[in-house]
């Protein structure tokens, strides 16, 4: 038995397809609102809520192998859980800023995480994406609106990766020998910028869509307003305040690691449209 958690987000809803794509069983998904959650005919669909680690026994009796996204509970007492219950392999969502920017809050947070992970006794693998495509979501209800898109560090470029490229390399290490004690640190094929991003999205929508570069003072004051100062300055260091030549690199592991090159964003644009219109 495979637990998904998150079976609905970008990369644990991805990654159910490609399990049951090819024909992977048990499968199980966890979700908070298992009435709402549409998942693969044959995917067993559980309730839980990472705030609550004993809700989540349920979900992870029989479980052999786990993916877990850090940070979105305690997660030392989720592992423990997954631990108690037998399961045997947990393949972690963490991020490359704990690699790229170690200083950062939330890079430090992701490194305990990992830390907790490999003293479990558990087998583990460890996934560290980039900014994900998926980010570009945040302009949807301005591009539907068709109001202009406004963002710090237009000419930053980031090799964005597809949620669905994290899935890929997950299902891999979920199902493949070899992956046990491996650290993947995961990009796209290529450096996009926010503005490239969003002329991606114009190309895939048939209009135009206008973009203007705000300052990072502007920026942070939106987003310290939503998620808090310390994360609004983490954000906009890794999104161009702050960036190094290894932030900075494109990396071939997705396609090393699941024989596919890793879509470019354009394709994410194209295949997420419907949001943007």
């Amino acid at each position: 038995m495979i637990l998904v958690t998150g079976a609905t987000g970008n990369i644990g809803s991805a990654l159910l397809k490609e399990l049951h794509a090819r024909g992977v069983g048990p499968l199980r998904g966890l979700t908070r609102d298992a009435a709402r959650a549409v998942l693969p005919a044959g995917v067993e669909t559980v309730e839980g809520d990472f705030a609550e680690p004993a809700s989540l026994k349920p979900a992870l009796a029989g479980v052999r192998s786990l993916f877990l996204v850090s940070r979105l509970g305690p997660d030392a007492d989720i592992l423990e859980a997954a631990r108690q219950a037998g399961v045997e392999h947990v393949v972690l969502v963490s991020s490359i800023t704990v690699q790229t920017h170690p200083h950062l809050g939330p890079a430090g947070e992701n490194l305990a995480v990992e830390h907790l992970l490999k003293a479990s006794g558990m087998a583990w693998t460890i996934l560290r994406p980039t900014q994900f495509a998926s980010n570009a979501l945040m302009w949807a209800a301005s591009i539907r609106a068709h109001e202009t898109v406004q963002a710090p560090y237009a000419e930053t470029a980031l090799p964005t990766i597809h949620p669905a490229d994290i899935a890929a390399v997950a299902r891999v290490a979920l199902t493949e020998p070899g992956h046990h004690g491996r650290t993947y640190a995961l990009t796209g094929p290529e450096p996009v910028t926010a503005r490239q991003q969003v002329e991606a999205i114009a190309a895939a929508l048939g209009r135009e869509v206008p973009f203007a570069e705000i300052s990072r003072r502007r920026a942070h004051a939106r987003m310290a307003a939503i998620f808090g100062p310390e994360a609004a300055d983490a954000v906009l260091d890794v999104t161009g305040g702050d960036v190094n030549d290894e932030l900075l690199m494109v990396r071939d592991t997705v396609s090393q690691v699941t024989g596919t090159p890793a879509r470019r964003f354009r394709q994410w644009a194209s295949e997420n449209a419907h949001a943007f219109r």
